[in-house]
């Protein structure tokens, strides 16, 4: 067989080999994370890891992943963080976050960098926890009446069921989102906002009431910041896109 047939016999196996590559695109961060206290954790508690992107100083670190993981024994607590490699800029900065809550308040958080992946660090993370505390929040903000979804997404709501949300401040959020009561955790930090996990009745109701809730639930659980515009309060996403108007409401 001549050298030119061989070359033309090859050519197809390259072809199928190359786009191969293209499909290695999960990514994986390892690690631990403890606290130095004694104390022992109960049942229920929840450690979450967020990988955040650091490059853009002119908006908000977005989050590129989250771990979630339900703790079974005591810490150190190890973790499995799964991102996208596409989202990765090798000229970007990259760090982890993570909190760990009980029954929705978070008990301890990390408040140092953990730098990852680019500029000489690496894809594992030892993050050290330190005790918080629920931060009170002024009652002219947010705390008191009760604060009604007026818009959703972007969409209106329709008809006349209410979706409606009210602070104490002692860390604990309650409403509806148009069918059943909730009752959740929140954690505040300045101008950042997040809801823990909500526990809810369970009533059917009509259609429309339940999908409203379904969309309702949905943005708290984008929600990662907030601010107060004319009036209103405006619940946004990790990209400071706003998930949710709400308008003070009789109590």
């Amino acid at each position: 067989m001549n050298a030119t047939r061989r070359a033309a016999i090859a050519v197809p196996f390259v072809a199928l080999a190359a786009p191969v590559a293209t499909l290695a695109q999960d990514g994986t961060i390892t690690g631990t994370a403890t606290y130095r206290e004694r104390i022992a954790l109960p049942p229920g508690a929840v450690l979450e890891v967020e990988l955040r992107e650091l490059s853009r100083a002119d908006a908000p670190a977005p989050v590129l992943a989250t771990a979630r993981i339900e703790t079974t024994g005591q810490v150190p607590i190890p973790f499995t963080l799964r991102f996208d490699l596409a989202r990765i800029d090798p000229r970007g900065r990259y760090t982890l976050a993570a909190r760990l809550s009980v029954g929705g308040q978070v008990r301890f958080r990390s408040d140092s960098a953990h730098p990852v992946l680019t500029q000489g660090a690496g894809s594992t993370a030892e993050i050290l926890l330190v005790g918080a505390r629920p931060q009170a929040v002024a009652s002219e903000d947010l705390a008191g009446a009760p604060w009604v979804a007026q818009e959703i997404g972007g969409q209106p709501l329709a008809g006349t069921v209410r979706a409606d949300i009210t602070f104490d401040v002692q860390g604990r959020a309650h409403g509806t989102g148009g069918c059943n009561r909730f009752n959740s955790g929140y954690e505040l930090q300045g101008s950042a906002l997040r809801f823990g996990p909500a526990a809810q009745t369970n009533m059917a109701c009509a259609e429309a009431a339940m999908e409203q809730q379904a969309r309702f639930h949905a943005a708290l659980a984008a929600v990662r910041g907030w601010r107060i515009e004319g009036g209103r309060l405006l619940l946004t996403d990790a990209a400071g896109a706003v998930v949710m108007r709400l308008v003070a409401g009789l109590r």
